[in-house]
């Protein structure tokens, strides 16, 4: 396996991933770059029954698993606003956007996750589909199906 071709190929993608999951710019590097690490060290026990993006996304979710268990532990703040974030803009949305992270805490799976991965991680439905092992359509149709949850629980 071609590690430089692998990590050149898909760094951006797994690291959008991991900002989804944890949502804090410098930890999201950190665990990017340990997924890496963590495919170097096992990749004779990949045995190639899924594709590379989609094994590494499940190194990534785990490792990302492990990282908040660490700082859940440690007590740690992973909560770093992007810098490029507007405040103020952030201000007038912040009973909006609590509202729809309450929503989506409430939500089961694949509707969150799918929903997080499009919105937030900014991911097409093409890889949305890898990562889950569906097609392109089964993600498109579940983004809409969590979209459409999200809306009838806004309007109540």
């Amino acid at each position: 396996m071609d590690f430089d071709k692998l990590y050149n190929t898909y760094y951006m993608e797994i690291y959008s991933y991991v900002m989804t999951l944890i949502r804090n710019a410098h930890s999201a590097e950190e665990i990017t770059q340990e997924v890496f690490f963590k495919a170097f060290k096992t990749e004779k026990k990949y045995r190639g029954d899924s594709g590379e993006f989609t094994w590494l996304c499940a190194i990534a979710k785990n490792t990302c698993i492990d990282e908040l268990r660490k700082t859940s532990k440690t007590g740690e703040m992973t909560d770093d606003l992007p810098c490029e974030t507007n405040v103020a803009q952030l201000l007038e949305d912040e009973d909006l956007t609590l509202r729809i992270h309450q929503i989506l805490h409430t939500m089961d799976e694949p509707y969150k996750e799918v929903f997080q991965l499009r919105i937030f991680g900014e991911l097409s439905f093409q890889k949305i589909g890898q990562i889950f092992g569906k097609t392109e359509n089964w993600a498109r149709v579940t983004y809409h199906r969590a979209r459409l949850k999200i809306q009838e629980k806004m309007s109540v």
